[in-house]
């Protein structure tokens, strides 16, 4: 089967990442998959929510934060400010960013620090919510060797690494990593998070007005675990480039 950009039904898009895009952040990442590109920045601040105080959970926190910026689109996006509240959308996919990061991070051993992760899509071809937790990941993990580089901590708090990603039905077959217009015409819609030791932090699957067989989710699951991997490759590759040993699994 060939797709509408060259790619086999197993290949995942380009992957690139920008490091360094936010100096005045603890970590900062542009991630690319194919033309979706996504800012993801780390801050830390040395106070935890005012929850954590009053219900005495002791530790730290991680939260996120997502949106697309107006020109991300083909048509302008509104701000969300600008509307006064945010899209039901942007509220999931900031949720999903943050269970994913929390799984992956020790919060007792964080302190009491608060995370905070901003995922702002620069440019949307599909796969916006799973190219901002690929990027949100290799992010945390630089600004979690830089408190220990501080000596703020004496090991990173961050235990693992995660990726997510993408997979559909697209004519009867099953294809990884979907841009915009396989977005629009998949029969099904999928997407995975998992760690670099291939457990899984959330899985999402929906039928678009379809249903699909148990055989048809096993090859998604196949292809988006392939996907993942490839994924993790390539955040330890840039681990490695920096020398930043990676998370210890």
């Amino acid at each position: 089967m060939q797709r509408n950009d060259g790619r086999g039904p197993d290949e995942i898009r380009s992957i690139d990442f920008e490091l360094n895009v936010a100096p005045h952040a603890s970590g900062s990442v542009l991630v690319s998959m194919g033309q979706t590109r996504v800012i993801c920045g780390v801050t830390i601040e040395e106070v935890v929510p005012r929850w954590m105080k009053e219900q005495g959970v002791t530790g730290g926190w991680l939260t996120a934060e997502y949106s697309m910026l107006p020109y991300s689109t083909q048509t302008r996006k509104p701000r969300d400010a600008a509307k006064g509240r945010l899209d039901g959308r942007s509220v999931e996919i900031q949720r999903l960013i943050g269970r994913s990061l929390r799984a992956v991070i020790d919060l007792e051993k964080l302190g009491p620090r608060t995370i905070w992760v901003d995922c702002d899509v620069l440019q949307a071809d599909g796969g916006t919510r799973t190219t901002a937790i690929t990027g949100a990941s290799l992010a945390l993990a630089i600004a979690c060797r830089k408190l220990v580089r501080e000596k703020k901590l004496d090991a990173p708090p961050m235990q693992k690494l995660l990726a997510a990603v993408s997979a559909g039905i697209l004519n009867g077959q099953a294809v990884l990593d979907l841009n915009y217009e396989e977005d629009k015409l998949v029969s099904v819609d999928f997407n995975l998070v998992a760690t670099e030791d291939g457990e899984f932090v959330e899985v999402q699957g929906s039928g678009e007005e379809a249903t699909f067989s148990g055989s048809q989710l096993d090859e998604m699951l196949g292809l988006a675990r392939k996907g993942i991997a490839a994924l993790i490759g390539a955040q330890r590759a840039v681990l490695a480039r920096i020398m930043v040993s990676p998370p210890e699994v």
